[in-house]
């Protein structure tokens, strides 16, 4: 039987600043710490990318201890690591990287998209990693549009994009550290899906444009309500696009685990933290100039 989660709080997505850049948070946000697993989202753009405006050049910097991910809805992005990994991720294309004991990387939009000019938009996430694998090998995957499973509901106006986790038999193809589901959906006007999410896991619907109605009760709509985070209970969640709209909807099983963090390192105590800047300094993150 399918019972709908519950309401916990519903925010709006304030803009703040990163540098040169201007970009959305959600999360964390004053009174939501976080979304066990999930850290941090920032929704960045839709920018006007040309060779005159490219604030999104985010020279190398280093990461440990969790999953940094950008998925990309708009625009091309240039991905390289100390891993040696080079790659350009393209709308709707994904790049996920496990820092685990440490990574250094950069991206930016390409050489190409700079010169033809075009709209650059994405979602930046900090997934945890449990202390038991904070410090594995680090690793990194890449899925372009067409490699992603797809879900259509009943009138095909919903198109469900599973990226990592299981929705209706299909499988996402992102090999996760831990159990959670990242899902993208499109939404035409109208249209309106239910989506399976296990009972223990914590939810959050995110909507980057346009208009939703979520269980029926509370609407989300660009510039007021971006963000609903649900109870663990019910086993289930529906949304009805009140005009075509982006979504996002991420859950996870909950690590529970006491969380330090300082810039681009999220450890569990302060000396793994004092660790990390020290193995940064020392090189034995790796390289990238």
């Amino acid at each position: 039987m399918k019972n709908l989660k519950t309401i916990q709080h519903i925010v709006p997505s304030p803009f703040v600043n990163m540098g040169p850049i201007k970009l959305r948070q959600p999360l964390p946000i004053q009174g939501i710490e976080n979304v066990d697993p999930f850290l941090l989202l920032h929704h960045y753009g839709p920018y006007a990318i040309s060779e005159f405006n490219n604030p999104f050049d985010l020279g190398p910097h280093p990461h440990r201890g969790f999953e940094p991910i950008t998925l990309l809805f708009k625009g091309e992005q240039f991905h390289r690591d100390s891993l040696g990994n080079e790659m350009v991720v393209k709308s709707g294309g994904v790049q996920w990287t496990t820092a685990g004991r440490g990574i250094i990387h950069a991206e930016a939009p390409t050489k190409e998209f700079v010169k033809k000019g075009g709209d650059l938009e994405g979602i930046q996430l900090w997934l945890n990693l449990p202390a038991s694998k904070k410090m594995m090998p680090a690793n990194y995957q890449h899925l372009e549009d067409e490699q992603i499973p797809k879900v259509f509901s009943y009138d095909e106006k919903v198109q469900l994009n599973v990226i990592a986790g299981e929705q209706s038999n299909k499988m996402g193809l992102i090999k996760t550290q831990t159990e959670v589901n990242v899902f993208s959906a499109i939404a035409q006007e109208n249209g309106e899906m239910t989506i399976d999410i296990p009972e223990n896991h914590q939810l959050l619907i995110y909507l980057l444009e346009g208009e939703i109605l979520v269980n029926n009760l509370e609407i989300l709509a660009k510039g007021e309500n971006q963000m609903i985070t649900f109870h663990q209970d019910g086993n289930s969640i529906q949304f009805k696009a009140l005009k075509q709209s982006t979504i996002l909807i991420l859950s996870g099983e909950p690590i529970n685990e006491k969380i330090t963090q300082y810039g681009p390192f999220v450890m569990n105590t302060q000396t793994e933290i004092l660790e990390a800047m020290r193995d940064y300094n020392q090189g034995k993150m790796g390289y990238l100039y």
